[in-house]
């Protein structure tokens, strides 16, 4: 379990180590590209995903590896790119490297990026998407 100065869903450092606060408005278009160019890749999906199966506990990056199978200075940058954008905190423990895929906040607002002006343009407005 991380130590209760864990981050939360609305802190996440990126990676000079600056603290950034991710507001309720709605995500730039600048953001959202961010995010979606941090999830256009098949292996940080799959580290992404295997850290979300992981829980708020995380795994070392190690562990990581292993389970996305991704190892060594590949696993390194795609980190980096996740972390960048949100999407992963690291906390150093120890000597181990936790990573959390626990930026839930974030990956609903790219939800709510593409679903805001859902059918903006037709004459259908009568739908929910919950």
């Amino acid at each position: 379990m991380l130590p209760a100065n864990r981050l939360t869903g609305d802190k996440y450092f990126n990676i000079s180590r600056n603290m950034k606060m991710i507001s309720d408005a709605a995500l730039s278009v600048e953001e959202a590209a961010a995010v979606f160019a941090a999830l256009g890749s098949e292996q940080r999906l799959s580290v992404l995903r295997t850290l979300v199966r992981a829980g708020p506990d995380g795994l070392s990056i190690g562990d990581v590896g292993a389970r996305a199978g991704v190892t060594g200075s590949t696993l390194t940058f795609h980190v980096k790119q996740l972390v960048q954008a949100g999407l992963v905190a690291q906390e150093k423990r120890g000597r181990s490297v936790i990573c959390v895929g626990a930026a839930y906040e974030q990956v609903r607002q790219v939800s709510d990026y593409l679903l805001r002006e859902c059918c903006a343009d037709t004459e259908d407005t009568d739908h929910d998407h919950g």
